[in-house]
């Protein structure tokens, strides 16, 4: 506790054996516990203490403070640390977090998290930023170093996305889905804004793409560093289309995708989706020179359309035809399979 005018009264200058009290420009600066100059005589010495004492106490007050408002690292066991009730990143950058593994193992935690009390259970803790660290430390096994910071939702939602910021450290896409995901906990835009660190219309663009594209899509594809704003909004005008949507949720269940980095992932998805098929085609079998059969071929039916006037019975010919020709097809297929 401070102990500030202890003896009731108000601090005297030091005054010298003339009874005059010394200029300030004569007193040194007590930053560094100096005395001031000394001016001889008992008053001056009684004085001189006086104002010795009561600078003193001042000087523990600032200390007091300056503690009081310290970001003291301490060590915290990983299983004591929940994360935040925001995610900000997805899933699918092994490779990042497996870099970071060994740069924790080989040069030791260099950057703290920052946590906060957990508002919901005694004991625990709320990661605000840091999430990285945090999942390569339980990999690595030991303590975290971290800041403990009483945090309301919204200090620790704008810490967090201003700290990912600073290090430019997630994706657009990562950055976007926050964005989305901290307005449906209710979060005003301005706040949303001072965590992302972007204007108005930035943040209505992000948000617009973000509701455009289906969570589970997003959360499949990941992180998918490559690719920022234009790419996604492609992807986006892409899946308008509802046999497209239906499409790309197909792919992301098939065999093989996950194994697929996330950048891999997006561009499977992409060209898949962006891959235009011919409408169709229509050609003109000829015999003779003359055009006797024409085909029409879409994605649903192939047809066989016979002018009778060219070819009078060849259309009932093939008609007659097509249970052999059907065990041709059959017998064929065996051969290939063979």
């Amino acid at each position: 506790m401070a102990r500030k005018n202890i003896f009731g009264a108000e601090p005297e200058l030091p005054v010298g054996n003339d009874g005059e009290a010394i200029p300030l420009a004569d007193i040194r600066p007590l930053a560094n516990l100096e005395r001031p100059l000394r001016r001889s005589g008992p008053v001056g010495a009684f004085s001189q203490s006086l104002g010795n004492i009561s600078e003193k106490a001042q000087r523990a007050e600032d200390l007091e403070k300056k503690l009081a408002h310290s970001q003291a690292i301490v060590d915290l066991d990983p299983s004591v640390i929940d994360s935040s009730f925001v995610p900000d990143r997805l899933a699918g950058d092994s490779d990042g977090l497996d870099m970071l593994v060994n740069q924790i193992r080989e040069h030791g935690q260099q950057v703290p998290i920052l946590v906060r009390p957990h508002p919901d259970s005694d004991g625990r803790y709320q990661v605000a930023y840091g999430h990285r660290r945090l999942a390569a430390i339980r990999k690595i096994g030991g303590v975290v170093k971290a800041v403990i910071r009483a945090l309301t939702d919204e200090q620790l939602v704008v810490s967090q996305g201003q700290e990912n910021n600073a290090r430019t450290d997630l994706s657009y896409i990562e950055r976007t889905f926050f964005a989305l995901r901290l307005e449906r906990r209710g979060f005003g835009r301005d706040i949303i804004m001072s965590s992302l660190g972007v204007d108005k219309a930035a943040l209505s663009r992000m948000i617009a793409l973000a509701v455009s594209l289906p969570d589970e899509l997003i959360e499949a594809i990941g992180p998918a560093p490559g690719y920022g704003r234009t790419r996604w909004a492609e992807l986006a005008e892409l899946i308008e289309n509802p046999a497209k949507k239906s499409k790309a949720l197909k792919l992301i269940h098939a065999d093989g995708f996950a194994v697929l980095s996330s950048d891999e992932r997006f561009e499977h998805v992409f060209e898949q989706l962006r891959t235009v098929k011919p409408k169709g085609r229509s050609e003109q079998w000829k015999a003779g020179g003359s055009k006797a059969v024409k085909i029409t071929e879409t994605d649903a039916s192939l047809t066989l359309n016979f002018n009778k006037a060219v070819l009078p019975d060849f259309g009932a010919f093939v008609e007659q035809r097509l249970n052999g020709l059907y065990e041709e097809f059959l017998e064929r297929k065996k051969e290939l399979k063979a």
